[in-house]
C-alpha cells in the first residue's frame, strides 16, 4: 500500500529521476482444490533494450514465499513485488518457484511436482510501457483448475496456465448471483473461449471478474444443488470500468 499510494511529491520525484514504479500482483480463478500453494520466491522482468535475452532484473519483493492461490479469487489479490524501476518498455515477467508447492484435495496434502522446463522460472509475455512518475500495475491470474495435473497415485504436476492482465488495458464485470443456497458458478466466455471465472461471495452472492479486454461477452451462471444455469449474452466491456449485470435470481 504504501508504493500504490499517490503522493505529490513521490510522484515528482519518479519525473525528475526518469523512474517508474512497476508493481506485481497475484490473483486467481476458483477451483475444485481445497487450496493451491505457490512457492514464488522471486519476480523479475525483461526489457525490450536488454540484448542478451538471459538479462532479468529482479524486482524487489514485498512478500516471498508460498501463496494459496484459493484465497485470491472474485477480484481478490496480493502484492508479490514492486520497485521503482528506470522509464522503459518491459516485454517478460518471470517467475521464480521454490520447491514447496502443493495442492490439498479432500483435507490431504500432496506435493505439486514442476516440470525441469519451469525450473529457471514461469516466463509471461507483457507489454508494459513504463513512463517516468507513473505507476504500473500487472496481475498474474492463475487458472488453478487447470494449472495442476493429475497423473494418478496421488502424484499432481504444476503447469501453470496463467493471464497477465493491467487494470488500464482491461475491464470488469461484477453482479450478485441469488440465492447463495445455489453455489454457483460464473463464467466469462468469448466466443468459444472460456476467459476467467469468478465464485461468488458465499454470504453476499457477490461476484467480481477483472482482466476482461474490451468487447462482448457471454456472462453464464452455472448453478448447484438442484438450481438451474443462465446465460446473459452481448454484456459490453470497456476498459477502465466495471460492467454490472445486477442481481442473478437463479430457479430450481
Amino acid at each position: 500500500m504504501l508504493f500504490g499510494a499517490c503522493n505529490k511529491s513521490n510522484d515528482d520525484n519518479n519525473s525528475v529521476s526518469g523512474e517508474a514504479t512497476f508493481s506485481v500482483y497475484l490473483t486467481d480463478d476458483p477451483s475444485i482444490y481445497d487450496a493451491v500453494n505457490i512457492d514464488i520466491q522471486s519476480v523479475e522482468v525483461h526489457f525490450s533494450t536488454d540484448t542478451d535475452e538471459d538479462t532479468w532484473h529482479t524486482v524487489h519483493m514485498v512478500s516471498p514465499g508460498v501463496h494459496n492461490l484459493l484465497r485470491f479469487t472474485n477480484g481478490k489479490d496480493t502484492i508479490l513485488a514492486t520497485e521503482r524501476m528506470a522509464a522503459g518498455k518491459i516485454t517478460q515477467v518471470r517467475l521464480i518457484l521454490g520447491s514447496n508447492n502443493s495442492v490439498v484435495v479432500g483435507g490431504v496434502s500432496f506435493p505439486l511436482e514442476t516440470p525441469s522446463a519451469q525450473q529457471s522460472g514461469i516466463k509471461l509475455n507483457v507489454d508494459a510501457q513504463l513512463t517516468a512518475g507513473i505507476e504500473y500495475k500487472v496481475w498474474t491470474d492463475f487458472d488453478a483448475a487447470r494449472s495442476i495435473v493429475a497423473t494418478g497415485n496421488g502424484k499432481f504436476i504444476l503447469k501453470p496456465v496463467i493471464r497477465v492482465y493491467t487494470k488500464a488495458i482491461s475491464g470488469s464485470v461484477s453482479g450478485i448471483v441469488l440465492p447463495v443456497e445455489s453455489d454457483a458458478w460464473v463464467y466469462a466466455i468469448n466466443g468459444s473461449d472460456t476467459l476467467a471465472s469468478a465464485k461468488p461471495d458465499e454470504t453476499s452472492g457477490n461476484f467480481l471478474i477483472n482482466g476482461l479486454g474490451a468487447g462482448t461477452y457471454s456472462i453464464s451462471v452455472n448453478g448447484s444443488n438442484n438450481y438451474n444455469d443462465t446465460t446473459y449474452s452481448n454484456v459490453s466491456v470497456t476498459t477502465g470500468t466495471v460492467t454490472d449485470i445486477g442481481t442473478v435470481q437463479l430457479h430450481p
